[in-house]
């Protein structure tokens, strides 16, 4: 029997306009909020991560932190510097290295690498309100779910099954 992963994609919480540098761009009130709210939602569906893996811009480590706190959950994030600039492809990489025991796995990163990695992921089998969604666009604190049926070592485009969309 095949074990069922979850690869869950997220966009970080808004983050300010302007700080010495992009990659030290701190999360605004609503960011926290944003990241509260999925915390509170990947709680409530019983999305517990095993293995996150986050860029390693503040507002994404940060993101990680505050919605850990919410959803009690004690995971050290790995953070890569690769996926703070990667594409798609860079993240596909990062998450081949998830442990194959993970059955839940997060990842935090930044637009357009999310929502092009969502796309690229999808295998056209979703859920329609998922997708519709999905669809819709992707603000920050939104977060992907998809279903996945091979070894993290495998995973590859059109390898995951859209299963939920969350934005705040």
């Amino acid at each position: 029997m095949t074990q069922r992963r979850t690869l869950i994609v997220m966009r970080h919480a808004k983050a300010e306009p302007f700080a010495p540098s992009d990659h030290a761009r701190a999360l605004t009130d609503r960011g926290r909020s944003e990241a509260t709210a999925a915390g509170e939602h990947l709680a409530a569906a019983g999305l517990r991560p095993d293995h996150v893996v986050v860029s390693s811009a503040s507002r994404t480590v940060e993101t990680w932190d505050v919605m850990a706190q919410v959803a009690d959950c004690d995971v050290q994030a790995t953070v890569d510097e690769a996926l703070y600039h990667g594409n798609p492809d860079a993240v596909l990489e990062s998450l081949r290295l998830s442990p194959e025991d993970a059955s839940v796995v997060l990842f935090v990163g930044h637009n357009p690498t999310a929502s092009y990695l969502c796309h690229l992921l999808d295998d056209g089998e979703g859920e329609a309100v998922a997708l519709e969604g999905l669809l819709h666009g992707f603000p920050t604190g939104a977060l992907a779910v998809f279903e996945v049926a091979q070894p993290w070592s495998d995973l590859a485009y059109e390898s995951g099954r859209l299963v939920g969309f969350f934005a705040r």
